[in-house]
């Protein structure tokens, strides 16, 4: 069994603990400081828990020594510090960071590490940069990638046609940040919750605007290469509006605290919850200008045993495939890893990646497939 640690006990962590507890492989750490989230984490004779404060590094490093790996998932102004012990630990380091910031101090340590450090290991960024990149392999050459992901509750009951499903912080950081964008081959930023627009699938109408961090390092794979590459958040209509007028308006992106009370305390949590994923990318191929889409919705089900809502199914799947490939030699042993790198056809042939494939897996077949042997 290979010893992993989890930096966080939230609502990911916990899922990550248990999809990797079930399958025998490996024995699962999660650390907080906080006694009450760890109390949280559901019982597993492979799964222990830990309280450390990470912002103390001598605790931190002694708690990452000898292990194979560290995954983060703490909020991503914490992140930067578990990646430091990992490097001087001498261990493999993932993340689930949106954050650009963390991102690029992740590669800069990476020179001098001895393991992988392998970022964004999510849903976005993570899972659909592998998407786009193995859509976009497909042409001779690129015109336009258009990345859309939404985490939104099936049934909206608010002004804002939203429930928190996942890290508040996250949230409003990606609300906040300046984003990035490909425009004319150039890679710029461009402004948060701007740029909106409506699409439909599969009969619901839905709309999409600039968040931050959506992109991941995909934007310097492809720069030069491609004439217009975006992501954009997916919300139910109305929702821009609102969020707007609390950043602006009520001047709440400079107090992120204030925000952050506001949304914990007035949209309630669900697990009833479905994640959107639409990427398009047009280019030329045998001289013909085409269009490849993928689309795709997973919802909430029952996996590794616990019911668990689409965000954290997406989101400790992306991961916990990304260390299974790692962990099977699949991927660069030391040294900054980019999402791009992965394969889709690994990815979606991973006893965890399987779950983004609704067609092939039934929710209840999800618990059997992680017990089972490695694909």
């Amino acid at each position: 069994m290979k010893q992993v640690v989890i930096i966080g006990a939230g609502k990911i962590g916990a899922a990550i603990a248990q999809m990797l507890a079930v399958t025998g492989d490996y024995f699962v750490t999660v650390a907080d400081r906080s006694q009450a989230a760890l109390a949280g984490v559901i019982p597993h004779e492979a799964v222990a828990t830990a309280e450390v404060d990470i912002s103390n590094a001598k605790e931190l490093l002694a708690l990452l020594t000898g292990k194979f790996a560290v995954l983060s998932a703490a909020p991503f102004h914490l992140t930067g510090a578990v990646a430091e012990a990992a490097v001087e630990a001498g261990i493999h380091y993932l993340d689930l960071t949106e954050d650009v910031a963390t991102t690029r101090k992740v590669e800069a340590l990476a020179e001098k590490s001895k393991g992988a450090l392998i970022p964004q290991c999510g849903l976005a960024p993570g899972f659909i940069s592998i998407v786009a990149k193995d859509l976009a392999d497909r042409f001779d050459a690129l015109d336009s990638v258009r990345m859309r992901v939404g985490a939104l509750p099936q049934y909206p009951s608010n002004a804002l046609n939203y429930n928190l499903t996942w890290s508040t912080d996250g949230l409003i950081n990606e609300y906040i940040e300046p984003c990035e964008a490909i425009v004319e081959g150039r890679l710029i930023t461009v402004p948060a919750m701007e740029e909106r627009e409506e699409f439909s699938l599969d009969g619901v109408t839905y709309e999409a605007f600039n968040t931050s961090g959506g992109l991941g390092t995909l934007a310097k794979s492809l720069e030069g290469k491609v004439r217009t590459m975006n992501y954009r958040t997916i919300r139910y209509p109305g929702h821009q509006a609102i969020v707007k007028a609390l950043l602006n308006d009520l001047n709440l992106k400079n107090r992120r605290d204030v925000l952050k009370d506001l949304f914990e305390n007035a949209l309630p949590a669900t697990k009833q919850d479905v994640v959107v994923i639409f990427v398009t990318v047009c280019g030329w191929k045998d001289g013909r200008y085409l269009q490849e889409t993928y689309a795709n919705k997973v919802y909430a089900a029952t996996v590794a045993g616990q019911k668990m809502s689409a965000i954290q199914i997406t989101t400790a799947a992306g991961i916990c495939t990304v260390l299974d490939l790692l962990a099977e030699g699949h991927l660069p042993a030391k040294g900054f890893v980019r999402q791009e790198e992965v394969s889709l056809e690994s990815f979606l042939a991973n006893r965890f990646g399987r779950v983004y494939q609704p067609d092939v897996v039934s929710a209840a077949k999800q618990d059997r497939l992680l017990g089972t042997a490695k694909a």
